[in-house]
């Protein structure tokens, strides 16, 4: 009888932690999902090493961060209107066939040999575009797919699955870079494409708009606008989401940097960087997709917010390449636990009709201050040195956390 406990508790712990893999849909979204996102992380860490290989300058890697995310600050709350009105699995389907054109395009280029800077700022700024509509639908898109019940797990495991790709795309492009040149890891992202486009045409989920959908476009932005303003909780969350963009993770674009010049490294080592910080992103994605529906999702985004600018300033001023990676696993775990329990919070304070907007509003600030944020270390860590760019983004982080600990502890 005891001996089977453990095992009736690993199946509890189980069921708790896959329950939206019960949804049909959401299993293939999962599946096409998994194998795009591998290519896309190839593709990000290819595309980064390309640049400083081309250049050898932090600054220009700090412009293409900030052209391939830029669109999504102007153009997302587009983005989560066209998400509102539209079927979101049709757009996806089209989001994705146009992020499979731009990893060819990027295969082109790298093969030809004639590669350069101004040619890849251009086709980041046209993913950028891409990305503006299609974050806002994915996000908004989840909630189809499992109703309300499951969706703080499926953030989580869809968290999970990010960043499980976080740690085998580096990982191969590692190994790639290394072997055969940067060409390779684009045409595999592009082929990545292919399996998420044939699990979406395969889903039986068909939104309609809601009768209540119509109004110009101004009158529709002005509505999410509005909700998102008057509603205190969702002001306070978005403004910590902004504060993470632009500080927390701004790290990234300097990881060429810091595996080459400050830990005297190469693509490998870049790889084993960014797959360290994928494995904690994963550690707490699979955290919070074991928790029940519990109160006290604002205490992850708390404690993330201020686990996240402790690690950074540790990370940066570390000389130890074992010591950089295990400290890198802190920071991703960090993030996912702060930025995933901010999704869940905007997703269920959110009525259906505003959803893509209110989503668009987390992609604007998530992802399209991160552009300003990767300018700004790319700027910092020129003036300064990347160690002191990082260090300063942690120590902001830790003030902003203090800042909004008590209002983020009551949600």
């Amino acid at each position: 009888m005891a001996a089977g406990l453990p095992e009736q508790g690993r199946g509890a712990v189980w069921r708790t932690l896959s329950r939206s893999l019960r949804h049909r849909d959401y299993r293939l979204f999962f599946t096409g999902q998994l194998i795009s996102l591998v290519g896309t992380w190839m593709q990000q860490v290819a595309q980064g090493w390309l640049v400083y290989r081309l250049t050898g300058s932090s600054l220009s890697l700090g412009l293409v961060g900030f052209a391939g995310q830029f669109p999504v600050f102007l153009f997302s709350l587009l983005g989560g209107v066209a998400a509102d009105r539209f079927d979101r699995r049709a757009l996806l389907v089209w989001t994705q066939a146009a992020s499979m054109v731009q990893a060819g395009l990027m295969a082109w280029l790298a093969f030809s040999g004639r590669a350069e800077v101004w040619q890849v700022l251009c086709l980041a700024f046209f993913l950028g575009t891409v990305n503006a509509v299609d974050v806002p639908t994915r996000q908004s898109f989840m909630v189809e797919l499992v109703g309300l019940e499951d969706l703080h797990n499926a953030i989580a495991l869809n968290s999970s699955l990010f960043n499980t790709a976080r740690i085998v795309g580096p990982s191969v492009a590692g190994f790639l870079l290394a072997a055969v040149g940067e060409g390779w890891c684009f045409t595999l992202n592009a082929l990545s494409f292919l399996a998420v486009i044939a699990c979406l045409l395969r889903m039986t989920s068909r939104r309609k708009p809601a009768p209540e959908a119509g109004g110009s476009v101004w009158e529709r932005l002005r509505e999410g606008l509005a909700f998102a303003w008057g509603e205190a909780r969702v002001r306070l969350v978005l403004c910590l989401v902004t504060a993470a963009s632009v500080t927390g993770v701004s790290y990234v674009v300097l990881m060429p940097v810091f595996a080459r010049d400050v830990l005297g490294g190469g693509p490998g080592n870049l790889g084993l960087l960014m797959a360290s910080a994928g494995a904690g992103s994963l550690a707490a994605a699979l955290t919070l997709a074991a928790r029940g529906r519990g109160r006290g999702v604002g205490r992850f985004a708390y404690f993330g917010m201020t686990g996240l600018g402790a690690s950074l300033a540790l990370f940066a001023n570390s000389e130890s390449f074992a010591l950089s990676a295990a400290l890198l696993v802190p920071v991703g775990y960090c993030t996912i636990a702060s930025m995933a329990s901010c999704n869940t919070i905007l997703q269920l304070l959110s009525p259906d009709r505003l959803r893509g907007r209110v989503m668009a509003l987390y992609s604007m600030m998530f992802l399209g201050m991160a552009p300003f944020g990767a300018l700004l270390a790319g700027s910092l860590a020129q003036l300064l040195g990347a160690p002191a760019a990082v260090t300063a983004c942690g120590l902001t982080c830790l003030a902003v956390s203090a800042v909004a600990g008590r209002g983020l502890l009551r949600l």
